[in-house]
């Protein structure tokens, strides 16, 4: 998962309206977004690791983690990043203390960004900040850099977002925010360590090159009464799409 745009209690309808794209090696075995067997969540699947990028659960719990790019290039974790929204989901924690007690193992992993959260409220912790923090209400965004860094594709993404507010909250609409193709200038570029061609390429929001892009866009929108609808488009490869999985169901009760 390489971007994430959310507006939280900015809208009198939708408390929550999260997109987010995962760009992964067109290579790596994936399973689409689909009920687990083993917990009551709803997400796609690395089924290379068993983790995920993105989900929700029955009961409102929802996470989505990024890596985190950076100069010195990528440092292998002992852990997959998945496994952090996968306990996440599957447990009951709340998630301020489910974030408190990772601080302490966080080196298990490589670099990493993870939102979290319920019907209550939603939660932020990165591996390179290593300070939890609640999210307070507004747009904002998640990338591969800090917590609202500007690069870019989440600057114009917000604004895109921000915009919508204002009128019919359509899910196609949602997911053409995440489909755009606009490469940023180079003086926009930020520096990660990869080559300025690969920067380019990493700089719009939707994704494609032969072996690596945007795998997955997805949207989830929740409303006042507990309601959530999750829909999600699929891509094969840089040519062709895949399945578009469309859930909706309301919160369990109790939460």
């Amino acid at each position: 998962m390489c971007l994430v745009l959310f507006a939280y209690r900015r809208h009198a309808d939708y408390p929550l309206i999260l997109i987010a794209n995962r760009d992964e090696y067109y290579a790596r075995p994936t399973r689409d977004a689909h009920w687990w067997d083993d917990a009551q969540v709803l997400a796609g699947r690395d089924l290379e690791a068993g983790g995920t990028w993105l989900g929700i659960s029955r009961d409102g719990r929802l996470a989505a983690v990024t890596n985190v790019r950076e100069p010195g290039g990528m440092h292998p974790g002992k852990i997959s990043r998945g496994e952090l929204t996968r306990a996440y989901l599957s447990g009951n924690e709340h998630p301020e203390a489910y974030l408190q007690r990772l601080a302490p193992h966080d080196r298990d992993y490589a670099g990493f960004n993870l939102l979290v959260g319920d019907r209550q409220g939603l939660w932020f912790y990165s591996n390179r900040d290593h300070g939890v923090r609640r999210i307070e209400p507004g747009v904002h965004g998640i990338s591969n850099g800090a917590f609202d860094e500007p690069w870019p594709k989440l600057s114009s993404g917000k604004a895109e977002l921000e915009q919508m507010l204002g009128g019919d909250i359509s899910e196609n609409a949602l997911l053409e925010i995440l489909t755009d193709h606009q490469v940023a200038p180079d003086h926009r570029l930020p520096s990660t360590g990869v080559s300025l061609d690969i920067e380019r390429m990493l700089s719009s929001r939707f994704i494609r090159s032969p072996e690596y892009g945007t795998r997955a866009c997805s949207v989830i929108i929740m409303d006042r009464a507990g309601r959530v609808t999750f829909c999600e488009q699929n891509f094969r490869d840089a040519e062709h799409d895949g399945a578009r999985v469309r859930e909706s169901f309301i919160i369990a009760t109790g939460q």
